[in-house]
């Protein structure tokens, strides 16, 4: 679900969970709260207005150039002056238009956030060159980052209802976490936050937020987080098991050659001729001896057959790996089916994963469970919460 950006983190602050981890989020604090959903409404129609007839207003100060007469302020709202032309403070700049993307509750989500949180995740889908996968990929990451931004907005607002509070020394002592993990001074800091679109102010804002959200999940998520001393010897017999699996083998063959399309007869033939090879080889001969008179495979009877080491999932033929890595060391299967004839495998060695002692990774295990159980817990808490929130999208 999460989008990750590459940002300055807390390290300390939120940790892995069900979110994506922790996330410096908007570029501004929030503006004031709003009452409802129609209120709302009326905040996010009132914002383009404003920032309509402010760029209609810059547009008129522009000589040779005439504003549309939709754009024009209105006269009973806009009191002030029309600048004389060619003094316009803005002219030649090109301003954005701010507008809501979002209403949780009874917060807002403004489009320049929403841009501060997407910017770091679109390097790599700028690049498409096919114009409409890009402008699709573009639209998904940003639906995407949204959707992240209303749960973090959800989880803010659960922790102030829980009267959760983080003080101005909590914060301080955040940035100088940040400092020292990062070595930065002060101005080493302020130039890093504000490469990310921060000013200290709305860093520090989001640094509270960033510490809210991790107090909320730690109080009202974490209580409901139950591992049990058999679910981690659970968790260790299940490894126990894999580790009992042979890993990879050390594999030599003889190769028995047959035509692309053999007939009854040469099948035959190519059997009779891997039977005798293996009785010899049972019989006591060295495998790499019988290899190097009957092999047909000429790039390896010089060297006894010898095919190397094989990981699981490694094999050309993935046909022969629950052959192979069901034979224990020494063993001899044959005669297997290839792509070019009738095999002859011998395993000559083969490893197996260590795994330390249940009382030496019972601490470990307990952690990795109570993380996993922590992402479902906050996985199914933040659900719930966007199913009692009121939630409008006005993404464009």
């Amino acid at each position: 679900m999460a989008v990750r950006c590459s940002r300055l983190l807390l390290v300390f602050a939120l940790g892995g969970n069900a979110l994506g981890g922790p996330h410096l989020a908007e570029a501004q604090p929030r503006p004031g709260k709003f009452p409802g959903k129609s209120e709302a409404d009326k905040a996010a129609r009132a914002g383009k207005e404003d920032a309509e007839r402010a760029a209609a207003a810059d547009a008129s100060a522009r000589p040779g150039e005439k504003p549309d007469p939709a754009d024009k302020p209105d006269p009973e709202k806009e009191k002030e002056a029309k600048p004389a032309p060619g003094n316009s403070p803005n002219r030649g700049k090109k301003r954005k238009v701010e507008y809501v993307v979002a209403v949780v509750n009874d917060a807002i989500i403004l489009n320049s956030e929403l841009e501060t949180r997407r910017t770091p995740t679109l390097g790599e889908a700028q690049q498409i060159t096919d114009a409409k996968e890009r402008e699709r990929r573009i639209a998904k990451l940003t639906s995407q980052v949204l959707d992240e931004m209303v749960n973090e907005e959800l989880i803010v607002q659960a922790a102030e209802a829980a009267k959760i509070e983080v003080e101005a020394s909590d914060i301080q002592a955040a940035l100088d976490s940040v400092k020292e993990q990062n070595n930065f001074d002060d101005a080493g800091l302020l130039a890093a936050v504000s490469g990310l679109g921060y000013n200290l102010a709305s860093y520090k804002q989001e640094v509270r937020r960033q510490l809210l959200r991790y107090r909320a999940i730690n109080q009202l998520v974490s209580p409901k987080v139950q591992v049990t001393d058999e679910d981690i010897r659970a968790r260790y017999d299940q490894m126990a098991r894999r580790t009992e699996q042979v890993q990879a083998v050390r594999l030599s063959h003889i190769l028995f050659k047959l035509p692309e399309h053999p007939s009854e007869q040469q099948i035959a033939a190519a059997r009779d001729r891997a039977a005798q090879a293996i009785e010899r080889i049972k019989g006591g001969e060295e495998f790499a001896k019988v290899a190097a008179q009957e092999s047909d495979d000429e790039g390896t009877k010089a060297t006894g057959g010898e095919l190397g080491w094989f990981q699981r999932g490694s094999m050309a033929n993935p046909a022969w790996e629950p052959i192979v890595f069901a034979m224990e060391k020494g063993d001899i299967r044959g005669p297997v089916n290839g792509p070019t004839g009738l095999h002859v495998f011998l395993v000559s060695e083969i490893k197996r994963s260590d795994l330390k002692p249940f009382a030496d990774m019972k601490e470990q295990l307990s952690r990795e469970l109570r993380r996993r159980e922590m992402d479902k817990q906050t996985q199914t808490w933040v659900e719930e919460l966007r199913k009692k929130a009121y939630i409008d999208i006005k993404l464009q």
